[in-house]
């Protein structure tokens, strides 16, 4: 299989989006101009282009993009060539309604925005495949492609009718038989039992709490549908493309809808498009999850295919970024395993749903503070590519995250709707992040053998082979840490015996689960060691199970809150944030795992990548921080001995 490695050739990847369709012919070579002087190597093409390049059904107009890849090809910068899909042209949606999703009280998701496509749709399919074929047919061996991205941001959800005979398609190859079916489902409660396959429907507006495992086969069958899309048209741009081009989409960070293990499988190169809040005082930390997950989805090198340079246009208030910021994150996503760090997108817009959406070239154009700063940083970037993209770094530490577990959990009858199992998964990447310990990011049915230590901060529901991929693990020498409320149910919802896995109880040293204690947001749970928040428990511990930390007044006074059993503990609450970097810095120095580097400030952050150090200041005031040994500056050349300055947002690269 092809690889980020066969575009890169040596280069982290530097550009983004370019949508010169919004924009007049003589403006190509201007931005051509701009894009050399700064550095940029790589765009993205004809994201949004269908209705440019079909305007009627069945006509083809590709002599303006015919031009612009010479253009560009001419000029030294490749094209990452998009299928169009994501945005059918208007005229696909009047001839052809069926290819409009619709929403669970049935409405229709008209044109006039984008993604307004239905996956299940053969219609759409097929206008898909055939604008699709024709691009790789014309362009595949064309010298300026590098790579092929497919669609844009998969994220659509339909529950028509062609959705509903499609899931109903996708449920009879799931479980075989309608009674498989609804013993899967538990459709004895509340009289739901099917008797045909007919009456089976997607979870549509109902009068009261639907049926879990319905809602998370949905989930499922939606992450399924958009991937059978994707590699329709994967399979197409193969067909006409040397072998060394890879094809690609952009995941957007931990979005409910895709199961990204799954789909990471079917790509060659692995991309993201992030956006951290600049107010957010832990938007570095957002950054470095998604990194982290991106970069282990790869299994190694990953793409940055979005970012802003500046502001977003869709959060309630859209602050620009401080200068230095966009520097300061885009070699944090360097530090943690990319080689292409890209935008959305190159030139500001000036019309459209977009046009306060920041571009590299902004609307003060080339004198702008943005332009001028995305051209210190591709100058910056083709210097360090070739040392960087050379270097990469194992982990000691996995935290375990699973996309059915976290549909299953999400359910509307759950026992506390403050149980968030993305907020749950930040809050132990962030002790990790702050005692500078970097973590990879693992399926629960991994192979965890190469780890030390290995996180669960919440996983709901857990298969068989996942619960004896743990007890593995921890019978092989392996520390484990489990948060609250993991291993309650199998993978169809159903609650385990005992309310926790026989299996995981043993292992933690569990003889009773009485009951589980949801806090309120007012109240939190005293303990002899911290104070936990958000959740407790009622456990009876087994006579191997040490306790570690016990709950302290109220009605659990006296009951365990941490357990320990041999190389296994349970934390039956989420201590507060300093109390939990505290405990999981305890346990990973238990198990031989080291911080990057000791007695760094706060607001620096520590990254090794092979044997370069990147060592980062998240903070508006300067700072020094100490360094081992004699090592150079690689984006200044200057040698740093004992210490170094890190000025306001500063970045060093040192190597030995």
């Amino acid at each position: 299989m092809p690889g980020l490695a066969d575009a890169t050739r040596g280069r982290i990847l530097f550009g983004g989006d370019y949508n010169p369709e919004q924009w007049p012919e003589e403006t190509w070579h201007e931005d051509v101009r701009l894009m050399k002087d700064a550095g940029v190597n790589s765009v993205t093409l004809g994201v949004f282009s269908w209705a440019r390049l079909e305007p009627r059904p069945g006509e083809r107009e590709f002599g303006w993009l015919d031009r612009l890849m010479d253009l560009l090809h001419d000029n030294g910068i490749g094209v990452v060539l998009a299928t169009p899909t994501s945005s059918p042209p208007p005229w696909l949606g009047r001839l052809h309604p069926e290819t409009l999703p619709r929403d669970e009280d049935g409405r229709t998701e008209w044109w006039g925005g984008r993604q307004h496509f239905s996956h299940s749709s053969a219609v759409y399919r097929r206008y898909a495949a055939a604008i699709t074929e024709d691009l790789a047919a014309r362009y595949g061996g064309h010298p300026a492609l590098t790579m092929w991205h497919i669609n844009n941001e998969y994220c659509t959800y339909d529950w028509g009718d062609e959705a509903a005979a499609r899931f109903r398609g996708w449920l009879k190859s799931r479980y075989g038989s309608l009674d498989a079916l609804n013993s899967a489902w538990g459709t004895a409660f509340w009289s739901q039992g099917y008797g045909d396959w007919a009456e089976v429907l997607p979870p549509r507006h109902a009068h009261y709490l639907k049926n879990p495992c319905q809602v998370l086969d949905f989930k499922r069958f939606t992450s399924d549908m958009l991937l059978e899309c994707y590699v329709a048209e994967r399979g197409i741009v193969r067909r006409h493309s040397p072998a060394h081009i890879p094809v690609t989409t952009n995941f957007m960070p931990l979005w409910a809808g895709q199961d990204a293990w799954r789909w990471a499988e079917e790509e060659d190169v692995v991309s993201v498009d992030l956006y951290p809040d600049p107010r957010d005082p832990l938007g570095a930390q957002h950054g470095a999850l998604v990194q982290d997950m991106t970069r282990s989805q790869a299994r190694g090198p990953w793409m940055l295919m979005e970012q802003a340079a500046g502001p977003v246009n869709w959060r309630g208030v859209n602050h620009p970024k401080p200068r230095g910021l966009s520097r300061l994150w885009s070699l944090q996503a360097v530090a943690r395993g990319a080689d292409a760090v890209c935008y959305f997108q190159w030139r500001q817009s000036r019309q459209g749903a977009e046009k306060f959406h920041s571009g590299m070239v902004s609307h003060a154009g080339e004198q702008g503070r943005t332009y001028q700063e995305v051209k210190r940083l591709g100058a910056e970037l083709a210097r360090i590519g070739p040392e960087v993209t050379t270097r990469h770094s194992p982990s000691d530490i996995a935290i375990l995250h699973d996309w059915h577990s976290w549909w299953a959990g999400a359910h509307e009858g759950r026992l506390s709707g403050r149980v968030d199992h993305t907020e749950i998964l930040t809050a132990w990447h962030r002790a990790l992040w702050q005692a500078h310990l970097t973590t990879d990011f693992a399926h629960p049915e991994h192979d965890l053998g190469a780890y030390k230590l290995v996180l669960v901060p919440h996983l709901y529901a857990l298969t068989d082979r996942a619960i004896d991929n743990l007890v593995s693990y921890v019978r092989g020498g392996g520390t484990l840490v489990s948060g609250f409320l993991t291993g309650v149910a199998d993978e169809d919802d159903r609650v385990r015996e005992g309310g926790m896995d026989a299996r995981l109880r043993a292992l933690f040293g569990i003889r009773t689960l009485h009951e589980w204690w949801p806090l309120d947001a007012d109240e939190s749970a005293e303990t002899d060691a911290f104070t936990g928040t958000l959740w407790s428990e009622e456990i009876e511990k087994d006579d191997e199970a040490s306790v570690e930390a016990t709950y302290k007044g109220g009605e659990l006074d006296g009951l365990p809150a941490l357990l320990g059993k041999g190389r296994a503990r349970y934390l039956s609450t989420l201590p507060e944030p300093h109390a939990l970097r505290t405990l999981l810095a305890a346990v990973a120095a238990e198990a031989g795992v080291r911080p990057v580097l000791d007695g760094l400030p706060d607001q620096v952050e520590a990254v090794r990548r092979g044997d370069l150090l990147f060592l980062l200041n998240h903070g508006r005031e300067p700072v020094t921080v100490e360094v081992p040994g004699s090592r150079r500056d690689l984006l200044t050349g200057a040698q740093v001995e004992g210490a170094c300055t890190l000025g306001r947002y500063g970045v060093v690269v040192l190597c030995p």
